[in-house]
């Protein structure tokens, strides 16, 4: 949908929306387990509707110490937060000397400067992935910043001249400028920082200027790819505020906007409205098509909104799977800017690593496979609708051959559509199988820890530059190799395992003559053997087909190939 009118029919813009919605994020609605940490609440804008930033107060310090950020950062990795949001007033110390003062105290110039100082403590201490909201920044802020932050964020709000004017809600607050704002927003595009903005509804602006705000970041993403996500933020009136008794947008006029949201940008973009400002309603703004709640946290308030209190989790998963949707769990960065490189900085890239899911959500549990903790029970998950995928399922069980989308949708399923994988699966090992379980008695030898090839996720193969790390690298001799798979036979084992790097001086000889040794001492032993790249390698080097060779390594002794 390349342009939206004003006028266009509410009905009609929601249905295109949730299409659009699910046909990219399917049953899983996101949330961000964080804490809220208020770095400062002072700040030189004038905000008429903000009860966040207020004047110095006597007796009270500007910041917050390093000590008061980490218990809050400890108790929210304690309660299984991932995100570490710091929210804090934009550059105090332009306008207040004590905010200076204070700075200078502890050795820092900037607002920005302290900030990265305490995400990188967050980060280094506690595991929290920081995602910070400095206000408008330069490109050496966001310079500075990237190293210890997973994301950054800033609400363009509005783009209408007349929210700056007088008696407009930004009158006074330089920092509300829209083109400094879509300059931020710009900076971070060219710095490659994955970026969260959006707009603030029913502050005076008309849907005409809505539509144009979103046009602004639209195009910007257009260029650089970095906006991971739109918040569509409805304002709430706020006592003690300039605009206390100001209207607030109805439910049906949020619902428009986000429904425009997605119509602007698409399947693929990432929509979010915050349940807490819309009451018991929350649950109607899944069907304007947004595909996540933003960031809830069990530990701190909002400190933005106070009026307006997270809902507990329980009562989020409940009502998302009302709409017939799955809650989900995710990081700051969202998976794309995960998995594609050069999104993340490499200082923060292993803390994101080890907090993600294979689907680059945010891990239910800290169970690894070989570690001897008990397995983690399964969460009673609600929502999703588990018969879009018994279509698929009864294909995979008939044993139809199933295409590479159909295979990811059984490899993704949550909530009820995973429990339908999982007793599907069941069922099939029980008639295959009936109540037995298998093992063998196996040997694994590793003939080579040599390898041409660098890739990033192993640990085991050593070059010149890994020996310190990982030990020296080593090359067995045809006789170590017979006399370990002769040591197995004689207790019991029944199977070796024998893989290795792609050492640059092994030919289709090589893997043929180990073949041969093990049979030679345990004729009857079963060979389980060579990856993909040794048999390729063999082949190449003889001058044969891979079908070929494997004709030649069965008949040396080759019982099988790893998968």
């Amino acid at each position: 949908m390349n342009s939206i009118s004003p006028s266009v029919d509410t009905g009609d813009l929601l249905s295109t929306a949730t299409r659009l919605r699910d046909a990219a994020y399917g049953d899983v609605v996101t949330y961000s387990p964080k804490v809220f940490i208020p770095l400062t609440k002072l700040c030189r804008d004038v905000c008429h509707y903000c009860t966040f930033a207020h004047p110095p107060v006597a007796g009270e310090r500007a910041y917050i110490s390093a000590e008061e950020v980490l218990e809050t950062a400890r108790a929210g990795a304690a309660a299984g937060c991932t995100e570490a949001l710091f929210t804090l007033g934009d550059k105090p110390e332009l306008r207040y000397r004590v905010a200076r003062d204070e700075l200078a105290s502890l050795g820092h110039d900037t607002t920005i400067s302290y900030l990265g100082e305490m995400a990188e403590l967050v980060l280094a201490e506690t595991g929290l992935l920081p995602h910070l909201n400095p206000g408008v920044m330069t490109a050496e802020d966001i310079a500075l910043l990237r190293p210890v932050s997973a994301s950054m964020g800033l609400m363009l709000e509005g783009t209408s001249p007349s929210l700056l004017a007088r008696g407009g809600p930004h009158f006074g607050s330089p920092d509300k400028d829209p083109e400094r704002r879509l300059e931020t927003i710009r900076l971070a595009g060219e710095a490659r920082v994955p970026f969260t903005t959006g707009i603030l509804i029913g502050i005076g602006e008309s849907r005409e200027d809505r539509l144009s705000a979103l046009g602004d970041i639209r195009d910007l993403h257009a260029r650089y790819g970095h906006i991971q996500e739109i918040i569509i933020q409805n304002f709430r009136a706020k006592p003690g505020t300039k605009m206390a008794s100001a209207p607030e947008p109805d439910i049906d006029e949020l619902r428009w906007t986000i429904a425009a949201a997605r119509g602007i940008f698409g399947a693929e973009m990432s929509i979010q409205a915050p349940p807490n400002l819309s009451g018991e309603e929350f649950g109607a703004l899944i069907d304007a098509g947004i595909n996540d709640w933003g960031g809830v946290s069990p530990v701190t308030p909002d400190h933005v909104n106070p009026e307006a209190p997270w809902p507990e989790v329980v009562r989020l998963r409940e009502g998302t799977a009302a709409k017939g949707k799955v809650l989900a769990a995710r990081l700051p960065v969202y998976p794309r800017y995960i998995f594609d490189n050069g999104w993340l900085d490499d200082a923060v890239r292993p803390a994101v690593l080890r907090a993600m899911d294979g689907d680059g959500f945010a891990r239910d549990d800290a169970w690894a496979p070989g570690v001897a903790d008990k397995l983690p029970v399964a969460p009673a998950v609600t929502g999703g609708d588990g018969r879009r995928l018994r279509h698929t399922i009864d294909r995979a069980v008939a044993g139809e051959r199933l295409d590479e989308s159909l295979i990811a949708s059984l490899l993704t399923a949550r909530g009820e559509a995973c429990g339908e994988v999982v007793s599907a699966a069941d069922a099939v090992r029980q008639a295959v199988s009936g109540d037995v379980v298998t093992y063998v008695v196996n040997r694994n030898i590793n003939y080579t820890n040599v390898c041409g090839y660098r890739c990033g996720f192993c640990a085991f193969s050593k070059g010149r530059l890994s020996a310190n790390l990982r030990g020296a690298p080593y090359d067995l001799a045809l006789d170590e190799i017979s006399r370990r798979a002769a040591e197995a036979w004689e207790r019991g084992a029944t199977e070796v395992c024998l893989q290795g790097g792609i050492h640059p001086d092994y030919t289709g000889d090589t893997y043929l003559s180990i073949v041969r040794a093990v049979k030679a001492v345990a004729s009857g032993m079963h060979i389980h053997a060579f990856s993909p790249l040794e048999v390729s390698q063999g082949a190449a080097t003889l001058g044969m087909s891979v079908a070929d060779y494997l004709v030649s390594l069965k008949e040396a002794g080759l019982g099988s190939l790893p998968g």
